[in-house]
């Protein structure tokens, strides 16, 4: 089957592009494919919020305790501060690249490839973990409903395990190739789903916490459990924070699939802050209906027991739902984790097709589908490095594979605070325009970017020790400083690989730098 190249021939001008315009450059996407709840929708999905409460609500309570909400706070706003630098690089300049893109115009080529880098990577972990969490629901949902043992401990099986992994990774690749049209008929059932079945669970444990169910467990709201500096340590805290980030990861995929959006310039912004506002709610009713309930210790049904804290909605769906109601939230974890794990693949494969239109990586990678108008080999090349990642850390340890997840925060750390930055510098001839341009290009750009910065860095240090993570090390250091750092050296060695390859990008050629001119807001 043919495919449509967006690269430019030689001695050809690139489609869409023109002076003045920076290189940016039409990839042939399918336009206006998506509206402004469609955009939420898929923001949302990718997140996952179910996925993200029940693998990371008992790990944050182990790290923070009771303070857990003000963390899920605390971890909102640097994001939602980023959440503008978003929103007004979109209006300035529309591209399927986003932080890739936006970073190479505003700091040159090498900063926005390893930022692309950065997006490209904290994905495919992202991608291979989803795929994991919604194997082991699949699995345990479908022991719950044949009452049979046997068939949920299937999944304790590494080849069972891999296999039906593998198989989820393809169908989710499959819908992804085929448009945004089929994913977001998907997406906004399996959003709707989610966001119902946590709110049961809300008024559920809600209603259990005042009942005397859990008399033994159960403690009342407390204002106190709103102030972050109630933390007892800053340690604590910044690993708190970065499981907090974590959580609210994905909603730029709102901005990733601007060019197939029907107003392209502001719709896609908005939906991203629609998204983010009905993440801290669902994120702050769930964390503090679950404390209310069963508390935060380290035993039982406790939030902070270290044998369910990877997986706190598999022990507290059947006390807190019943045996009826709570195989509902077997099924909304397993919904949030697929559903995640077809809509990330969009972020990903437009990245990378990005970066392939603007010749920072192979030509073959900005090939767009000429039925689907999708980034179709973009797409089954991270579906197939997703599995393949997957397979190997699996296959080596379980334990490496948790302390991806920790080495996750990291990456996204990096490249969201290079494109909040990145705003910043980019519209600095704007910034003493008005109040309005000082306050959403500079100030809260700079902030969020300083707070994710100073993240970035109290992680780094605290995963030199090798009691970060699972408590693995290599050579006396921490392993998830060893996979954080040496996947961003990974992103370094390719970098300098397609330098050599194709040095016009990285001349400046292709995508070049600039400040914009002063313009007019609608």
């Amino acid at each position: 089957m043919t495919q449509l190249d967006a690269r430019p021939r030689a001695g050809e001008t690139a489609p869409g592009s023109a002076p003045g315009d920076g290189g940016v450059r039409e990839k042939g996407l399918g336009g206006n494919s998506v509206g402004l709840m469609g955009s939420a929708v898929l923001g949302i999905s990718t997140v996952a919020p179910v996925y993200c409460l029940t693998s990371t609500l008992g790990s944050t309570v182990g790290e923070v305790g009771v303070q857990m909400p003000a963390v899920f706070l605390a971890g909102f706003l640097p994001m939602l501060l980023v959440a503008f630098a978003y929103r007004e690089l979109n209006k300035a300049v529309p591209d399927c690249g986003t932080s890739f893109t936006w970073t190479v115009k505003a700091f040159g080529p090498r900063l926005g490839w390893m930022c692309g880098w950065g997006l490209v990577i904290a994905t495919i972990i992202v991608l291979s973990n989803l795929a994991g969490v919604a194997t082991s629901y699949f699995w345990l949902l479908a022991g719950e409903l044949s009452g049979s043992n046997a068939v949920a401990s299937l999944d304790d099986s590494k080849p069972v395990h891999i296999l039906t992994c593998l198989l989820l990774i393809a169908v989710a690749t499959a819908i992804s190739y085929r448009g945004m049209t089929a994913t977001k008929g998907l997406q906004y059932t399996l959003v709707a789903l989610q966001l119902v079945v946590l709110a049961v669970f809300v008024a559920m444990a809600v209603q259990k916490a005042g009942s005397g169910d859990f008399a033994a467990t159960s403690t009342d709201f407390s204002w106190s459990w709103l102030n972050p500096f109630a933390v007892r340590s800053f340690a604590a805290f910044t690993a708190g924070l970065s499981l907090s980030i974590f959580m609210f990861w994905g909603w730029d995929t709102c901005l990733t699939a601007n060019e197939e959006t029907t107003g392209a310039e502001k719709t896609p912004g908005r939906a991203a802050l629609i998204a983010m506002v009905v993440l801290v709610g669902s994120y702050l009713a769930t964390g503090i209906a679950a404390q209310m309930a069963v508390g935060t210790g380290g035993s039982g049904l406790g939030l902070a027991n270290p044998d369910t804290s990877d997986n706190v909605f598999a022990a507290l769906a059947g006390p807190v739902m019943g045996p009826g109601l709570g195989i509902l939230l077997f099924v909304a974890v397993l919904a949030s984790a697929a559903a995640s794990l077809q809509t990330t693949f969009i972020p990903v494969a437009r990245t990378v097709l990005a970066m392939a239109a603007y010749e920072a990586l192979p030509a073959s990678y900005a090939k767009v589908h000429p039925r689907f108008r999708t980034p179709g080999r973009a797409t089954v090349v991270a579906g197939v490095a997703t599995g393949a990642f997957y397979t190997v850390m699996t296959l080596v340890s379980e334990h490496v594979l948790v302390d991806t997840i920790y080495a996750l925060g990291l990456m996204i750390c990096f490249y969201y605070a290079l494109t909040a930055f990145a705003c910043a510098w980019y519209f600095r001839a704007e910034l003493t325009r008005s109040v309005r341009d000082l306050v959403f290009k500079g100030l809260f750009p700079v902030v969020g970017g300083i707070l994710l910065t100073a993240v970035f860095g109290k992680t780094l240090y605290d995963m030199w020790d090798p009691a970060y993570g699972s408590g693995s090390s290599v050579l006396g250091v921490g392993s998830v400083f060893v996979i954080g750092v040496g996947l961003l050296l990974l992103g370094v060695v390719l970098m300098e690989a397609m330098r050599r390859r194709g040095p016009a990008f990285f001349r400046g050629e292709v995508l070049t730098k600039e400040t914009p001119a002063f313009v007019v807001d609608d």
